[in-house]
């Protein structure tokens, strides 16, 4: 390193050389840049930062140590990757130092992948854990108030989130703010954080303490070591257990942790959550100014018009005492034009009447023709009817016979009624009974013939020359032939 390095002056007190910070710093680059030359190193990458220049700069850690890296704008799409935080990378550059920081550093060339960082792969595993569970699901969402009386705030008391939070609620509409201050990082943060969240859950709001309308759990950004906490299993189950709405806001807008695919809202950094919890009071006022006159100018609009369209209306209309004085006038003429009208009309229908009457032919020169022969048919009817009664009289003092030959008819129309009642006597039925014969009939007055047509325990009747008997036939052997009554 001697043979490097020039003196300055002479040497000093004991022979000891004396050199600037600068020659210190650039033998220091040489040597580092000469015995190492380009080296591959495997790590775990943390601390990643994108900066608006497009360089990359990040750490490289295992367990006893860590070396910050550094990839230049030019090399970045000649990685071969997209470094993140969690990434277990072997990375292939050159080692370098930053003098005026008295720092080295690696600067990257090329990275690959050499296999899953263990904090990366924990949080893997959690996030699908969780989300089979359905602590992801959209729905188990809930809304945000539009303007929350009280606010409750998770986070550091020291940090400069807490201060972001509160000038921002104070700028935009001033609340109640409710702080649980905890630690963010290290050891017992998460269960820190977890009991604030259950803690300001548990308030019922009937005591000195009001219950908060809206939870903002926050803190400022950091490695991915740093915001551990906010990837605990614990806080993670104390967030989907609150019944407040509550905004994560942990980080900055490039971190992600498993506490905002948990919570209610996510914001990108801590102002935005306050912006998130609370509306512009200057946007509302503007807002309902806004309203107020869009309301009057329509309310004036409309009543400008409703007056317009009543002056038509208004000029339209017709004068009505004039309407009424004509409509009289009117009124008037017609009565008296109809007083002289009806006498006129009574005038003409009668002169009509009598014009009609003289030109009509006299009654009894239109009867008379009908009267003259309606008396020739009379005559006609009257001699034909005492010529009819004529012959009438002549045929019926021929047909008129003596006393004698009208009885032998008589007898004779008599003897032959006797034969014809005798042989009617021979074929009545009840000649046949009064010689000891029966009529057997049923019940519905049918007459019986056979024996085959009587049913046992049948109802029969009996008709004899004196008079009906009812019977019940019996068969008491079956017999097909032979009936007992």
């Amino acid at each position: 390193m001697d043979e490097t390095l020039r003196t300055s002056g002479g040497p000093g007190p004991g022979n000891v050389p004396e050199y600037s910070v600068s020659e210190i710093s650039g033998a220091i680059r040489r040597t580092l840049e000469g015995t190492f030359g380009r080296v591959r190193v495997r790590g775990e990458i943390t601390e990643f930062k994108r900066y608006p220049s497009g360089h990359l700069y990040f750490s490289l850690k295992d367990e006893s140590g860590k070396i910050s890296g550094v990839v230049w704008r030019g090399s970045v799409s000649r990685l071969g990757l997209v470094p993140e935080n969690g990434l277990e990378i072997i990375a292939t550059g050159k080692v370098s130092s930053y003098g005026e920081r008295s720092s080295y550093q690696l600067i990257v060339e090329r990275m690959e992948y050499a296999g899953e960082g263990a904090l990366l792969a924990r949080i893997e595993r959690l996030r699908l854990k969780l989300a089979a569970e359905g602590l992801f699901d959209a729905a188990r969402k809930r809304a945000l108030p539009f303007l929350p009386d009280v606010i409750g705030i998770v986070t550091s008391a020291q940090g400069a989130v807490l201060h972001d939070i509160r000038t921002t609620v104070a700028r935009r509409f001033p609340r109640r703010l409710l702080v649980w201050p905890v630690a963010v990082q290290g050891e017992g943060a998460a269960a820190q954080i977890a009991t604030a969240i259950a803690g300001f859950d548990a308030i019922d709001g009937r005591g000195a303490v009001p219950r908060p309308d809206v939870l903002i759990v926050a803190r400022g950004g950091g490695s991915l070591e740093d915001l551990m906490a906010f990837n605990d299993e614990a806080v993670l189950r104390a967030v989907d257990a609150c019944s407040i709405p509550l905004i994560s806001a942990v980080g900055h807008e490039t971190d992600t942790t498993l506490i905002d695919y948990v919570s209610d809202r996510r914001a990108p950094t801590p102002t935005a959550a306050a912006e998130m919890a609370v509306p512009a009071r200057a946007e509302l006022v503007a807002d309902l100014a806004h309203r107020v006159a869009r309301l009057t100018s329509g309310l004036t609009r409309l009543t400008q018009t409703t007056r317009l369209r009543l002056d038509r209306a208004a000029a339209r209309m017709p004068d009505l005492p004039s309407l009424l004085a004509t409509a009289r006038m009117r009124v008037d003429d017609r009565g008296e034009r109809l007083d002289r009208a009806l006498p006129g009309l009574i005038e003409r229908r009668r002169a009509a009447l009598l014009a009609t009457g003289r030109m009509m032919p006299s009654p009894l020169l239109l009867t008379g023709p009908g009267r003259a022969r309606l008396d020739l048919v009379a005559s006609h009817l009257l001699s034909g009817l005492r010529q009819a009664l004529r012959d009438r009289r002549a045929r019926t003092d021929r047909m008129r016979l003596s006393a004698a030959p009208l009885a032998g008819m008589v007898r004779e129309r008599r003897a032959h009624l006797n034969g014809l009642a005798g042989r009617l006597e021979s074929l009545s039925p009840m000649a046949v009974l009064e010689r000891g014969y029966v009529l057997v009939r049923d019940p519905s007055g049918v007459p019986v013939t056979r024996a085959a047509d009587v049913r046992p325990d049948g109802r029969l009747e009996l008709t004899f020359a004196d008079g009906v008997t009812e019977v019940r036939a019996l068969r008491p052997d079956g017999s097909q032939g032979r009936l007992d009554l």
